[in-house]
């Protein structure tokens, strides 16, 4: 269902003026996306003007601003954030092998216990914390999206089903 059909079919919706009409901007670094609501099981985000979807996410309870990249083999976790986090970074083992836009770095394994996009939301979903400075925010790979039932998206808009 494209953004245009969803919005006519719940905006005029009786009772639906709550859950639908109050659409929520996320910014990151000065980059909107808009959000559009989530119902129970599926949620969609519209891209930012510059292609990206961000969104706020929950990582083992911790909420976090994130990028969802398919290009992504797994979850990426900046070390700042897995400190936040409490994945303890310095107490970690940096032998995987990583290759990101900035070159080669050593990442650490870690298994998150839940990963949450609004409602959708994925067990035991591998990860990576990458050494300091190799990355600015979290991303939402493919050991994330795998898990779901289905992911695509279509005219900018990202729906994701669990």
């Amino acid at each position: 269902m494209s953004s245009s059909a969803f919005h006519d079919a719940h905006c005029n919706a009786p009772g639906a003026l709550g859950r639908v009409l109050m659409a929520v901007f996320l910014a990151v670094g000065g980059v909107m996306a808009h959000k559009l609501p989530a119902q129970a099981g599926w949620t969609e985000v519209k891209a930012s003007h510059n292609g990206h979807f961000i969104v706020e996410a929950r990582i083992d309870g911790a909420r976090t601003r994130a990028v969802i990249d398919t290009g992504a083999t797994v979850v990426a976790i900046p070390w700042r954030e897995a400190e936040r986090m409490g994945l303890k970074p310095a107490f970690l083992d940096f032998n995987v092998p990583m290759w990101t836009v900035n070159g080669k770095v050593m990442g650490a394994r870690v298994m998150l216990r839940r990963v949450e996009i609004d409602s959708v939301a994925a067990r035991d979903v591998q990860a990576v914390v990458l050494p300091k400075g190799a990355l600015g925010h979290v991303l939402i790979g493919m050991s994330y999206l795998g898990k779901l039932r289905r992911y695509a998206v279509n005219a900018n808009v990202m729906r994701l089903v669990d």
